[in-house]
């Protein structure tokens, strides 16, 4: 689909996969500080922890809301443009942004727009080769924001009990488990009961102690005996590294790398580029990789959209070959269309727009408005033949004269109703005017052609008609001829 601007951005942080609650809190005020700053900006919300990101507490969530298009001047790609280069001064976290689409293809959250992902039945497989196309993709220009939602650098405390130390000093494994619930776990001790509101009273340590695991010193478990027992007595720490998540897709373990385009690069060069890093690679049969969302669905267009024109030009051929009777002059007829396909192709370089999803169903649409031009002047001429016996040429001369009027009528009813949409500008318009330019394009090429090529082409098909019907009968090979029997007679 074409990339819009709808007026709001999303974006997503990134941190240290070790970082702390108030260290993010701190690097996500610095990142809001400097996009509430922009001049196109209006307003923005923020926020980090499990409902963010990668539902981790290194990421965060902006919503940025930007001024209206005759205020701000310029696009949304380009704000995003100035604020990448803005955050590139501030270290230690990662901002992607992205233009809210009211079309997306993925069910899924990504820091970007587009997803290419590796699924495997080995977590160990993943973890090795997913970095190194994370790494290479990184070095191919014409892709941005390259990340994944690979977690596996974060940090974690564990305590391994000494269980005979905790014997003899009657401390048991279950008091040592609620001693860190009750430090550790928010527990909830109490509910108090207002009159329109509940406030739930939380149990855990002076918020201070919970800047690094230093804290786990200064824990007491209750023995048996009642006295307080220094956890650093009857186990010991260990720091060791963690996965913050593992994604899964089909039950298997994922990881998904997100990009998005650079300016003026389409989704199929990205895309061929993604499958010759990962094919340069060599990576094991065990991983399989494939294109998710929007990059998904493209690929899946590439095979589906020469189909689909194929089948709706056999369907044209067949109707109008009932209609007709005749197996040349619906030839005649299609012989419109690829004036008007190049039309379209043409309007749309010419303003700067790929060929997507919305133009190429301005093409399929074109296919039922241009050919209606030789419709009339062959319906016509054919009528003229049959009726008031008239050479081909006469006939279709007579088409073109009597019929000019109405063709110009209905093709610039057409093309005139398809202008609001190649013009249209404001909130979203970039959805709907490759529409409106291809239809636009398409009639105006159409339009010039098809009125010198359809009379030439259809003398020069019924010539070939009947130079067919001629080798037929000099071969033999004319119509069957029925022999009519005389009625029996009467018993």
């Amino acid at each position: 689909f074409p990339q819009q601007d709808t007026g709001i951005i999303m974006g997503t942080t990134e941190a240290a996969q070790d970082i702390s609650f108030r260290a993010m809190a701190d690097l996500q005020e610095q990142v809001v500080r400097i996009v509430e700053a922009d001049p196109a900006v209006a307003t923005i919300g923020s926020f980090i922890g499990a409902s963010s990101g990668g539902g981790t507490i290194n990421n965060g969530r902006l919503f940025i809301t930007l001024k209206l298009l005759d205020e701000r001047k310029v696009s949304a790609e380009e704000v995003i443009a100035r604020l990448r280069r803005k955050l590139d001064a501030v270290g230690g976290v990662r901002l992607f942004l992205q233009a809210a689409q009211d079309i997306r293809m993925s069910g899924r959250h990504t820091k970007a727009q587009y997803q290419y992902s590796l699924q495997s039945g080995e977590l160990s497989d993943l973890m090795v080769w997913a970095p190194q196309l994370e790494a290479r993709l990184r070095k191919i220009p014409e892709l941005k924001d390259v990340t994944s939602d690979l977690q596996t650098r974060g940090l974690q405390s564990r305590i391994v009990i000494d269980r005979d130390a905790a014997s003899r000093l009657g401390v048991s494994p279950l008091a040592i488990d609620n001693t860190l619930y009750d430090a550790f776990g928010q527990r909830q001790v109490a509910t108090l009961y207002k009159r329109y509101n509940q406030h739930r009273v939380i149990l855990e340590v002076d918020g201070n102690l919970l800047k690094d695991p230093s804290a786990l010193n200064y824990l007491y478990v209750k023995s048996s005996s009642g006295g307080q027992v220094p956890l650093a007595s009857v186990a010991k720490f260990r720091t060791v590294n963690a996965s913050l998540s593992v994604a899964h897709q089909g039950q298997f373990p994922a990881v998904t790398i997100s990009y998005n385009l650079a300016p003026g690069v389409p989704l199929g060069v990205a895309n061929d580029l993604i499958e010759d890093a990962a094919a340069e690679l060599q990576m094991p049969d065990s991983i399989q990789g494939n294109f998710q969302g929007a990059a998904q669905m493209f690929k899946a267009s590439l095979s589906n959209m020469p189909l689909l024109l194929l089948a709706a030009l056999l369907a044209v051929y067949v109707v109008l070959g009932m209609l007709y009777e005749s197996l040349i002059h619906p030839i005649t007829i299609l012989s419109t269309l690829p004036s008007a396909g190049v039309g379209a192709l043409l309007a749309l370089m010419l303003v700067g727009y790929d060929l997507s999803l919305v133009s190429f169903i301005g093409i399929i649409l074109l296919m039922g408005i241009v050919k209606k031009n030789a419709i009339m002047m062959i319906d016509f001429a054919l009528e003229a033949e049959r009726e008031e016996g008239l050479a081909p040429e006469q006939s279709i001369y007579q088409a073109c004269v009597l019929r000019f009027r109405p063709i110009m009528m209905t093709t610039m009813a057409a093309l005139l109703g398809a202008l609001p949409l190649a013009f249209q500008e404001g909130t979203g318009s970039e959805l709907r005017r490759p529409l409106g330019i291809s239809i636009v394009g398409g009639l105006l090429l159409s339009q010039f052609l098809t009125l010198y090529t359809t009379p030439v082409i259809y003398l020069y098909l019924d010539r070939l008609g009947k130079w067919s019907r001629r080798q037929r009968n000099q071969l033999g090979l004319g119509p069957e001829e029925t022999a009519v029997l005389p009625p029996a007679p009467a018993a």
